[in-house]
C-alpha cells in the first residue's frame, strides 16, 4: 500500500491542536491527532449540506450565503452550483493554512471554487462574526469542527449553545436558513434549535453520497418571523 505523505501542518488558533494535511496518491486527508476530519474520497455529506440549504433560497435575488468552515471546498462548490450568478458567498475559515491549501494542493478537488467571483474568503472566527452581524444572510451553513460534539477547539462549542443559535438566528434575514452538519445525531441540539425559534427538518445523509458510507446528520432550520 502507498504510504501517507505529510504535506503540511498548522496550529488551530486558540487551541493546542495541530492540523495535518496528508497525501496518498491522488487522495488527501486532513487530520487532528489520530482523528481524520476530512478525506477527499468522502465528501457527499458536505455537498448535501449545501444542496439542502441552497434549495430553500435558490430563487431569491441577490442571495447572500455564509459558509462557516472551508474544509476541502466541497460545500462551497456545491453551493455555487445551486446559486444564481448574482449570489454572494462568504466563506469563514479560522485556519489560514486551510485557505492556502484550498488555493494550492487541494484546489483541483472541488474545481477551485475559491476562484469563483461570487466567493469572498475571510480568515476569521465565526464565533466573533456572529456576535456582530444582524439580518445579513439568506443562509448560514455550519460545517465547523465535528458538529455539536466538537473535537478541535473548545470555543466552537458556543455555536451550538442557545446563545450561539440565537446569534445565528439574528444574523439571518426573514425566512433564512441555518444548516448544520454533524457527524452524529443529537436530539437535544434539535430541541435547542426549535426553542430558538426555528422550524427544523432533520435529514440523514451518507458520507459518500449515493455511494453510501457512514450516516451523517444535517439539520435544516428555517427562520420564523
Amino acid at each position: 500500500m502507498v504510504p501517507w505523505e505529510l504535506v503540511d501542518s498548522a496550529h488551530v488558533p486558540g487551541s493546542g491542536q495541530l492540523l495535518r494535511l496528508y497525501k496518498r496518491g491522488v487522495e488527501f486527508s486532513i487530520r487532528v491527532g489520530s482523528h481524520e476530519l476530512m478525506n477527499s474520497r468522502v465528501h457527499g455529506s458536505e455537498e448535501s449540506l449545501a444542496d439542502l440549504a441552497c434549495l430553500r433560497i435558490a430563487k431569491r435575488a441577490r442571495s447572500r450565503i455564509l459558509i462557516a468552515g472551508l474544509g476541502m471546498g466541497y460545500s462551497v462548490a456545491a453551493a455555487l452550483r445551486r446559486l444564481a450568478t448574482d449570489a454572494r458567498v462568504s466563506v469563514i475559515e479560522l485556519v489560514p493554512a486551510v485557505v492556502a491549501w484550498n488555493r494550492g494542493a487541494l484546489a483541483h478537488l472541488a474545481g477551485n471554487p475559491l476562484a469563483d467571483q461570487r466567493v469572498r474568503v475571510r480568515e476569521a472566527d465565526i464565533v466573533a462574526l456572529l456576535k456582530t452581524e444582524q439580518q445579513q444572510y439568506d443562509a448560514i451553513l455550519f460545517d465547523v469542527d465535528n458538529g455539536p460534539q466538537g473535537l478541535t477547539r473548545t470555543d466552537n462549542s458556543w455555536l451550538y449553545t442557545p446563545a450561539g443559535l440565537k446569534a445565528g438566528f439574528g444574523a439571518l434575514r426573514p425566512q433564512g436558513v441555518l444548516a448544520v452538519w454533524s457527524a452524529l445525531p443529537d436530539r437535544a441540539f434539535a430541541q435547542r434549535l426549535r426553542r430558538t425559534g426555528f422550524t427544523v427538518d432533520e435529514v440523514t445523509v451518507r458520507a459518500r453520497g449515493r455511494q453510501g458510507g457512514s450516516r451523517r446528520t444535517i439539520w435544516i432550520a428555517q427562520h420564523v418571523v
